[in-house]
């Protein structure tokens, strides 16, 4: 007796069978953009900004103390010359003392002359029995302390009349006065700054170089310097700093620009610096990746498979940055999704129609 299966169950039956014989859908590779290494031209200038500064500057101070300034001769933004007269202090006292003191030579050269002939009139007299060795010998030393008594009065007249000198200050150098801090009234002394001199009113560039530029500039090298006002002027390189700072990163460079009355210290300035063009290798800057580990770029190998690669970085440019080492030219490197990738995935790669095949 044959049993007959309802036909839902058979149904039931095949779609099982058939299930067993399909085989399970596999993940297919990841769509990432690519770039190739390339070796290239990155000859652009360096564009950089920094402040307006004095190539030297000089503080005018009085070397002398205690006296009160009568008169002030030059104000902020004049143009002095070396040894011109900056400001007058009140001699007044001063000129009492000298007179006080010419009197004191007078009296000394009277009384070193006194004792001169006192000293010549016995100096015949030794060993004759006229006087005693001991009277002679007080009178040539009385005209030898005569002479040094007369000598330090000079020498204190002297002083004097260098102090009188000095009683007008002069610029050190010539320049442009930059600041001013001393009034009529004032009592001079040699820790307070008077005035502040521009240096031959040279001005210089004080540039901010990033680190990774500084062995570009060179001592001499040409830059275009772009004033606040759009006008730019040419100015040569005259230092490159020696160090780099240890939290900014940046190193410095003075540009020694020409000698104009539109250009103030203080004042905000960019300069754009013509570096070395040289063949390099080099990718999209967004195909670097830096971490802990430093930067690095995914590379694609011919089975695309894709593997991290440290690297060197150099000059950056036109938004690429140049490899130092690391993959070589015609390699290609991931572009972006880096994070959504690991070592040893097999990628599906898509040229990146910005950096082209």
């Amino acid at each position: 007796m044959r049993h007959v299966l309802p036909v839902g169950f058979l149904a039931l039956l095949t779609a099982c069978s058939s299930g067993h014989d399909q085989k399970r859908p596999t993940n297919s590779p990841r769509a990432v953009f690519v770039a190739p290494v390339r070796q290239l031209d990155l000859g652009d200038g360096l564009v950089v900004s920094g402040r307006l500064v004095s190539r030297e500057e000089a503080a005018v101070t009085s070397q002398l103390s205690n006296y009160p300034v009568s008169r002030v001769l030059v104000d902020q933004g004049a143009v002095v010359r070396a040894g011109q007269p900056l400001a007058m202090l009140d001699d007044t006292l001063l000129k009492a003392d000298i007179a006080q003191q010419r009197a004191s030579v007078m009296q000394a050269e009277v009384a070193a002359q006194r004792a001169q002939q006192e000293a010549e009139r016995v100096s015949t007299l030794d060993n004759s029995g006229v006087l005693s060795g001991e009277v002679i010998a007080e009178r040539r030393l009385a005209a030898k302390s005569a002479n040094a008594q007369l000598a330090q009065a000079r020498a204190q007249l002297s002083a004097q009349l260098i102090r009188q000198k000095l009683m007008v200050v002069r610029a050190p150098v010539g320049g442009i006065v930059l600041s001013r801090s001393v009034r009529p009234g004032d009592v001079a002394a040699p820790s307070s700054i008077m005035f502040t001199l521009a240096t031959d009113r040279v001005v210089e560039l004080d540039a901010e170089i990033p680190e990774q530029n500084m062995n570009f500039i060179k001592l001499g090298d040409e830059a275009k310097v772009i004033l606040a006002t759009g006008e730019t002027v040419t100015g040569k390189v005259r230092l490159v700093s020696a160090q780099v700072d240890a939290s900014t990163r940046l190193g410095r460079a003075r540009v020694t620009l020409p000698v104009r009355a539109d250009l103030r210290p203080g004042g905000f300035a960019k300069a754009e610096f013509r570096t070395i063009s040289r063949s390099v290798r080099a990718v999209p800057e967004a195909a670097v990746t830096v971490s802990a580990e430093g930067s690095a770029v995914i590379v694609v190998d011919g089975r695309n498979v894709v593997h991290r690669m440290g690297v060197t970085l150099g000059r950056r440019g036109r938004g690429l940055i140049e490899l130092m080492s690391g993959p070589k030219p015609g390699e290609r490197v991931l572009t972006g999704s880096q994070d959504f990738v690991l070592s040893g995935d097999t990628v599906k790669p898509v040229a990146d129609a910005k950096w082209g095949q």
